[in-house]
């Protein structure tokens, strides 16, 4: 209840601020990024944009790689419009696709650009029947998790390289949601039988399995950069529901009600975009690694998201998957 009250009221935790905090706000303590790159999934829209514009307002290069080039290049023009001076370059990428992930890394890494901050953010909520990739993984794990899991160990040792160049410690943020709560069961046996449309498709389920997988891989990378003595962290957010009209299509009392109720409990994109700015940049952060936010403040995941024998275990699949030929998505967990 009284965890409820606070949020509510935007009451601010140990970190100082709270669920009514904006990405603005929470970067006023770091005002010039300017030495900084920042690769961030998922910036055409939502909360990924917002982060964007923040980021690059307060002074960092900011890569926007994307499915849609010509969305990005849109979005490169809004943050132009904003801070004339900034520095955005857009590049292709479908997360979804290993190949393309490939494609993109070594585009990335052609231009000999140095790499601080890789906010993994692009999320997918399939709402239609079972779809798989190219390479044969259900679309919602492949987009949300399996893509970035690649993304991010093509990357690790640039950001490695570049925090022993520049003495600035690199930060990996993971955007999950709280929703990674809601899976139950053996993910492996889940994404198996799934795959082999043994089991009928719940859309809701896959994306909390995919979430649940953003906070495992969040726990073994954090001890295996410990382990590899790299200047770098990773940390899980779960950035809060955000505010949005709730129903397109249906009009009326109940449902006007319903909006001003569930309203209290959402939050704007630029509340929403907060916790990542926070975990990404803010100096509170330093040295700070493998852990969960809300509301910018430490937070408990799951039970089972808290396991690093699941973690480990899940490493090792993502490791057989991104090996794996599209065309025998065979796995073995």
């Amino acid at each position: 209840m009284l965890q409820a009250a606070r949020y509510l009221l935007g009451s601010p935790g140990a970190s100082g601020f709270g669920s009514k905090s904006t990405a603005e706000e929470v970067t006023a303590a770091c005002p010039d990024l300017a030495s900084l790159t920042a690769i961030i999934t998922g910036a055409t829209s939502g909360i990924g944009a917002e982060t964007a514009r923040v980021l690059a307002k307060r002074g960092a290069r900011v890569v926007i790689p994307a499915r849609s080039v010509k969305a990005a290049e849109d979005m490169r023009a809004r943050i132009l419009g904003e801070c004339p001076g900034a520095d955005v370059l857009v590049l292709h990428l479908d997360l979804s696709s290993l190949a393309s992930v490939r494609a993109f890394a070594r585009r990335f890494l052609s231009l000999g650009l140095p790499v601080h901050l890789l906010i993994n953010n692009a999320g997918k909520f399939s709402h239609g029947q079972l779809a798989l990739s190219e390479d044969g993984v259900e679309m919602t794990f492949a987009t949300n998790y399996l893509g970035h899991f690649l993304l991010t160990k093509l990357l690790l040792g640039k950001m490695a390289e570049t925090a022993a160049a520049t003495g600035v410690q690199g930060r990996i943020v993971n955007v999950s949601s709280s929703v990674h709560g809601w899976f139950s069961g053996d993910w492996a046996d889940y994404l198996q039988l799934v795959t082999r449309r043994k089991i009928p498709y719940d859309a809701t389920q896959a994306y909390a399995m995919s979430k649940l997988a953003n906070v495992l891989h969040t726990k073994e990378l954090a001890a295996r950069l410990q382990e590899m003595g790299a200047d770098v962290t990773v940390n899980c957010v779960h950035p809060g529901i955000v505010r949005t009209r709730l129903n397109r299509d249906r009009e009326g009392l109940i449902t006007d009600l319903v909006f001003v109720l569930l309203s209290k409990l959402l939050k704007t994109i630029p509340q929403a975009a907060a916790t990542t700015c926070y975990a990404a940049v803010h100096p509170r952060l330093a040295g700070v690694s493998g852990r969960y936010l809300a509301d910018c403040n430490e937070a408990l995941p799951s039970p089972a998201a808290a396991s690093r024998g699941e973690a480990a275990r899940l490493w090792q699949a993502s490791e057989d998957m991104i090996s794996a030929s599209s065309s025998q998505p065979d796995w073995n967990f």
